[in-house]
């Protein structure tokens, strides 16, 4: 979970290699370390001292849960909907309406979960792809810093899609599995709403790995091949 709108300029495009804005060179270390913003970091590890501390939970995501995972949740429905206004705010609509419907997406399942105190422990699971957003978000910082050329930018492009792959694709996968496996379990309201969200969460998330892709690897490479043929 990163806020950005607050702190990008509306012209920024969040895969836009060419970024390099001039008053960068204004911005102190606390406006820096704000932009990478800790939640990222603290709901991943909170994600999985959830699972650590209360390890009954992997073994029934629907009935049981802690306290302590609860928390995380509703924590968690706090930040999207301050996140969702911040950015109605401050962007503009065409550039960030698939991030508004993303977290409409998120509130109402996360909301379903809190209030009905089920499927806690799925929703836990959904949030450990806040793990690889450290990455994501640490991937656009470089970018604004005018370092996307460099060792650590070529690094963190590396753990970035690893950690996209394992934490966003791969759980998103089993997420679904798991869904499919226990229709029996679920209401029909929550598993449609649960199967809508899967959808749209998967699409979204296939469509930003190939943008990854295509712009960490496949445009760096051509680049690459390109000087290779001059010299």
């Amino acid at each position: 979970m990163c806020t950005t709108s607050s702190l990008v300029p509306a012209s920024i495009s969040f895969f836009d290699s060419n970024v390099n804005p001039q008053h960068l060179e204004d911005i102190h270390l606390s406006l820096f370390l704000e932009y990478w913003d800790s939640t990222n970091i603290i709901t991943g590890i909170w994600a999985v001292l959830c699972f650590f501390l209360h390890p009954q939970m992997a073994e029934d995501l629907i009935e049981t849960h802690s306290v302590f995972s609860h928390a995380l949740v509703s924590v968690s429905i706090g930040y999207f909907i301050y996140d969702f206004f911040d950015m109605v705010v401050h962007q503009k609509l065409s550039q960030s309406w698939e991030l508004l419907f993303h977290h409409v997406v998120v509130i109402t399942c996360f909301g379903i979960s809190v209030l009905s105190f089920r499927f806690v422990g799925f929703a836990v699971v959904a949030l450990l792809v806040e793990i690889n957003s450290v990455f994501l978000h640490l991937r656009q910082m470089l970018r604004m810093a005018d370092l996307a050329s460099g060792t650590p930018y070529r690094v963190n492009s590396i753990v970035n899609l690893g950690t996209y792959v394992v934490f966003r694709i791969n759980t998103l996968a089993w997420m679904t599995r798991w869904l499919v496996l226990n229709r029996d379990n679920v209401p029909l309201v929550s598993y449609t709403v649960g199967s809508v969200g899967m959808a749209i969460m998967t699409a979204m998330n296939i469509v930003l790995f190939c943008r990854l892709l295509r712009s960490d690897f496949l445009k760096s490479s051509a680049r690459e091949g390109k000087k290779a043929k001059e010299m």
